[in-house]
């Protein structure tokens, strides 16, 4: 067995409501591995996302161990952990978060400015993802004047520009229709694979977790099932197929 790239020990975060103890997440242990696609599903409430926020740094446990690359997450400082996911991490946002005053060039360009690379080598690494993505004829174009599915390929070459180790996706196509869902899946499946990147997906769409290698079910904060994905889908085309082959069996 491969060593996980992400290690999770009794993991948990509870939040106090007056005198009520809520376990958002509740002694959980997982691994992640390099170049797995990986989906934490569960309905509202089942802690996927704060699982996903505190593997990603942006919430401390209340206790447990959190190991990334070999580094504790959990033990570090505000400055420590924005170097950190500089380095190591990309986000895609249910929500896109881009920058509405800059245009589509200059929101795939920030992580490179944080990263301190170089002007030229920043337009060109970002155009080069804008143009992976599809969307090299709207690099000046602002997040107004994009379509929601335009704005998540912006957001996808954001989080993929500075060839992260692993890119944590939330809720991504929450905001799109069916048809824009499938083409970011995969597109973002497709570029995690290209680079042997771990994909984290948090969703509580069925649909979407045929993609992955393996399907975390979470409830109650709590993991109650692990499933290795013996049908993974690929690209929706795959899907198509197989859901065309379902309907004439039946």
């Amino acid at each position: 067995m491969a060593e996980p790239i992400i290690s999770l020990r009794q993991v948990k975060k509870i939040y106090r409501m007056g005198d009520e103890a809520i376990r958002a997440v509740n002694n959980v242990t997982l691994d992640f591995y390099r170049g797995e696609i990986c989906c934490l599903l569960g309905t509202s409430g089942s802690g996927k996302s704060t699982l996903l926020n505190l593997i990603s740094g942006l919430e401390k446990p209340t206790k447990g161990e959190i190991i990334m690359e070999k580094k504790h997450v959990e033990r570090m400082n505000e400055d420590q952990l924005a170097r950190f996911r500089q380095r190591y991490i990309g986000f895609v946002f249910q929500n896109y978060n881009l920058l509405g005053t800059l245009t589509a060039l200059e929101n795939v360009m920030l992580p490179l400015v944080f990263h301190r690379v170089a002007p030229k080598e920043r337009v060109e690494r970002a155009m080069e993802m804008l143009r992976a993505v599809g969307l090299e004829d709207r690099a000046n174009h602002k997040p107004a004047e994009l379509s929601g599915g335009q704005q998540q390929r912006v957001s996808i070459a954001r989080a993929f520009v500075n060839n992260p180790q692993v890119v944590f996706a939330d809720e991504p196509t929450g905001n799109l229709d069916t048809k824009t869902t499938y083409q970011m899946m995969d597109l973002m499946v497709g570029l995690a694979q290209k680079h042997h990147q771990t994909m984290i997906i948090v969703t509580h769409d069925l649909e979407i977790s045929v993609y992955a290698d393996r399907i975390i079910h979470l409830m109650d904060g709590k993991v109650d099932e692990i499933r290795q994905n013996d049908h993974k889908i690929t690209n929706s085309k795959q899907l198509s197929l197989a859901g065309q082959a379902k309907t004439m069996e039946g």
